[in-house]
């Protein structure tokens, strides 16, 4: 049988106590009211304001009503599909909507208007900049010589070979004219205030959808050590190498380091994390009467290496326990896919085909892995949520659970199992998460 509902029941409301914790309004409230406080006290002339992330919107939302009259202009860059706000919501504050995970024309479009906006502030104005996952992709201004497309081409190779969100953000912010610390620049001597949703392991500002206002610690050498590290120096666009190269060598302008200047004007905030959103889960778990672990560990890595270490963590937990003892392990972070098959399915549909393949046929263990922006991959679904039936489940119906973990094919056999979560575009992002409920002895949980 499929997953119980007294287990989806509860990882459902464990998932919505994380996100509700993580939700832009919330978190951006006390920061939106210490903008308001800079403008009359420091005596600053105008607010402009510009986002880009998934959480575009809601960030530009909650800006909107908590600064309301005081922000002279905005514009905002959120993925296309993104779900529509009321007319009206919004009155100074543009929105434009642009490619994700892929940049497109678009967002090349939106961001030369952001970068001209940063680039008019003056001295006694505050570039309030609203920054969450994604952004990245949307905010895509490639350096001069560099094409969208030779810089899309690139970032599909990296993530293809596996490439983490530090070794994909370096080479980006050097085939990029607005990533790391280079709008900051633009915006000098203007005030700069970023507000952040992370979505990065660790929350380093710089990673932060590449850094595009804090200073960057990377080089265009290290950019050319993960082309080589992942044998792609020779498959890339010949003008991104010609780029690097070049830039390695001094002939390009290198990205504002940490002793630049121009981040004294700068305050760069993180308003909402992956730690936010686990304690609230594990909060709501333990006055459900669970007993609580949250992982200090962030998940990263090979998703299917992730999903066999938790349900090994699982198993060792389970048999722990006494018979009925209710047990909750929680943890989070973004894990990676290396591409070797034809499938379709995502970092968590990856996992969780993992973790049912090592729990399969054992009574008790229910998982829950899901991205916090509610998108797994190039799917409808924000993840799935598997126990020790789901394999079981699949060959019955004459799927092949092994086959689909090789070819990168988890959805088709989640879906026909009813083991995917959709529930749609979040409004946040803060990487993943994985809620796994655990019964000692053989009670379901």
């Amino acid at each position: 049988m499929p997953v119980t509902e007294t287990a989806r029941h509860t990882l459902h409301t464990l998932f919505k106590a994380a996100l509700g914790a993580v939700e832009p309004g919330a978190a951006l409230a006390p920061h939106l009211d210490r903008v308001g406080e800079r403008l009359r006290n420091e005596g600053l002339q105008r607010l402009v304001v510009a986002g880009f992330g998934k959480a575009a919107i809601p960030m530009a939302l909650a800006a909107q009503e908590r600064l309301g009259a005081l922000i002279s202009s905005g514009l905002v860059i959120a993925p296309h599909g993104t779900p529509p706000f009321k007319k009206g919501e919004l009155e100074t504050i543009e929105v434009a909507f642009a490619g994700h995970p892929h940049p497109d024309s678009a967002g090349e479009a939106a961001a030369r208007r952001i970068m001209a906006q940063a680039h008019t502030c003056g001295e006694r104005d505050l570039l309030l900049l609203l920054i969450s996952g994604g952004g990245s992709a949307l905010l895509a201004a490639p350096a001069e010589g560099i094409t969208l497309e030779e810089k899309r081409v690139t970032a599909h190779l990296l993530m293809a070979a596996g490439a983490d969100i530090f070794e994909l953000n370096c080479v980006r912010k050097h085939l990029s004219a607005v990533k790391g610390g280079q709008l900051a620049r633009l915006a000098f001597p203007a005030r700069v205030m970023a507000l952040m949703i992370s979505d990065v392991p660790g929350d380093r500002l710089d990673v932060i959808a590449s850094g595009p206002a804090v200073a960057d610690p990377t080089t265009f050498g290290d950019a050319l050590g993960v082309l080589g590290r992942f044998g792609l120096t020779d498959r890339v666009p010949p003008a991104v190498r010609q780029r690097l190269e070049q830039g390695n060598a001094g002939m390009v302008a290198e990205t504002p380091k940490p002793d630049d200047p121009l981040f004294a004007t700068v305050e760069s905030i993180v308003a909402a994390r992956n730690r936010d959103a686990l304690s609230a889960a594990a909060g709501t778990a333990q006055a459900l009467g669970l007993e609580v672990n949250i992982s200090e560990e962030i998940v990263a890595g090979e998703a299917r290496e992730a999903g066999r270490r938790l349900a090994h963590e699982a198993l060792r937990c389970r048999a722990n326990l006494s018979a009925g003892q209710r047990g909750c392990l929680v943890s989070g972070g973004e894990t990676t896919v290396t591409v070797r098959g034809t499938g379709r399915g995502g970092r968590n549909q990856e996992l969780a085909l993992a973790f049912a393949l090592e729990v399969a046929a054992t009574p008790g263990i229910t998982l829950l892995s899901a991205g916090t922006d509610g998108i797994d991959g190039p799917t409808d679904a924000a993840g799935a949520i598997v126990d020790g039936e789901t394999v079981p489940l699949a060959r019955r119906a004459g799927l092949d659970p092994v086959a689909s973990l090789a070819d990168n094919d988890a959805y088709p056999l989640l879906d026909a199992c009813g083991a995917l979560l959709r529930c749609g575009p979040t409004g946040t992002n803060v990487m993943d998460l994985q809620i796994c409920l655990i019964t000692g002895g053989s009670v379901t949980p």
